[in-house]
């Protein structure tokens, strides 16, 4: 099992940018077949070294990482959506 994750920070931290960039991940449940599971959350404490919102995703292999990179609806709706929102992102991708 893979466990992919990003951590976001928005351009616009308010509270409304964050609960759309929030919908807009977690629409990925149900349309991205390849994921096992999906976790997405938001910071509340606010600080100067906290990022806004996390995705932790669970698939079943690394080729499936790599098959969910380029899946139509992450691609079409997720990427193009939190690239237009995010200031930065990092990531991590380790087998569980």
């Amino acid at each position: 099992m893979i466990k992919h994750i990003v951590c976001f920070k928005l351009k616009d931290n308010s509270p409304e940018e964050v609960a759309k960039a929030a919908s807009v991940l977690r629409s990925m449940e149900g349309n991205v077949p390849l994921l096992r599971s999906i976790e997405v959350g938001c910071d509340f404490l606010h600080s100067p070294r906290s990022y806004d919102i996390i995705l932790q995703v669970l698939l079943d292999s690394a080729s499936d990482l790599a098959a969910y990179q380029e899946d139509e609806y992450h691609c079409s709706v997720v990427k193009e959506h939190m690239h237009k929102v995010a200031e930065s992102s990092v990531a991590i991708d380790y087998e569980i």
